[in-house]
């Protein structure tokens, strides 16, 4: 008897991910939740330095600034409830310094234009098409930051505007990288604020955007473009409610735990999943905390730990635990 459907994923024969790789993550809440777990099992990556970015227009906007290396200026900052913000970027860069903000805005946006330059693989996760646009300018918001609704006008992206969008961050990444590797993919949290109707009439218009770019691929640029199914994943293999945190609606750490490993299925040699259990099993060791401290096995815990920490740093030096 089987009792769940299961997502089929396919194995990457080229551009997979390794210990060498250098990856850049940007998008939805669930890239910084990828993000993380990357981190902790020392790959070489870099999440939202922006912050949580929701929709393709405010992906393409930073990715823009930070390929032409446009910095920000006070002009592009405002104040509001007794702190300085930037419509570019999520809350919390937002500061009660105006310079402070200025500064850290160029400074991850240097940094952003640097990571793009080295990396092989940019992973991209989008979750919404619904947009805000400024009332007084146009302009397309990454985050509203709580200032009153009237001063925007919100919108849900055409399919051909999406698409536009993403062909625009791919061509401003192949730039100024010949060699890396894009792969998108749709968070399977689920914008109910936007009404359960227009969450899927969103996504809807997401995945048929990117999938027209991945199809196109390789594109007139010469890019490399693939897609992941976490939103598949969520919605079918794992659409039980004990999956999701208490508020129904974000993946709780199993769910995360289970989509990254399918993403390890797909993108890693067994080799490089090797090296992950041992980051994994050394990680597990250093947050332990012993009953006895004073016992003969915890006195020998560490130096197995220090073990086989020397062990993997002779494979793969730059490795910091």
């Amino acid at each position: 008897m089987k009792l769940q459907t299961e997502i089929k994923v396919k194995k990457q024969e080229h551009s997979q991910i390794d210990y060498d790789s250098k990856l850049v993550l940007l998008g939805s809440c669930f890239s910084e939740n990828i993000g993380t777990k990357l981190s902790c099992f020392k790959f070489q990556s870099l999440s939202n330095p922006f912050g949580i970015l929701f929709h393709p227009k405010a992906i393409e906007t930073f990715v823009f600034r930070a390929v032409r290396e446009m910095e920000y200026t006070e002009a592009d900052v405002f104040f509001h409830n007794e702190r300085w913000h930037c419509y570019d970027a999520h809350s919390k860069l937002s500061a009660v310094s105006k310079d402070a903000l200025v500064i850290a805005l160029n400074s991850n946006l240097r940094l952003l234009n640097k990571q793009i330059k080295e990396a092989t693989h940019v992973i991209i996760t989008l979750g919404t098409a619904w947009v805000y646009n400024l009332v007084e300018s146009n302009q397309t918001v990454a985050n509203c930051h709580k200032v009153p609704q009237k001063h925007f006008n919100k919108k849900l992206l055409l399919v051909k505007e999406i698409s536009s969008s993403l062909k625009k961050t791919e061509a401003l990444i192949h730039s100024v990288n010949e060699k890396v590797s894009l792969i998108f993919t749709v968070s399977p949290v689920r914008h109910i604020k936007d009404g359960f109707v227009e969450n899927t009439l969103s996504k809807a218009h997401l995945i048929t955007a990117i999938h027209q770019c991945v199809n196109q691929s390789p594109s007139k640029h010469g890019l490399q473009v693939f897609y992941f199914p976490a939103y598949e994943i969520m919605m079918d293999e794992l659409r039980e409610y004990r999956f999701y945190n208490a508020d129904m609606l974000h993946p709780n750490d199993t769910a995360i735990e289970y989509i990254r490993q399918k993403f390890q299925m797909a993108w890693m040699d067994s080799k490089t999943m090797l090296v992950s259990k041992a980051v994994s099993d050394i990680q597990k060791g250093l947050a332990h905390k012993p009953f006895n401290e004073d016992s003969v096995a915890h006195k020998r815990f560490p130096e197995n730990i220090k073990m086989k920490q020397k062990a993997l740093q002779l494979q793969f030096p730059r490795l910091k635990f």
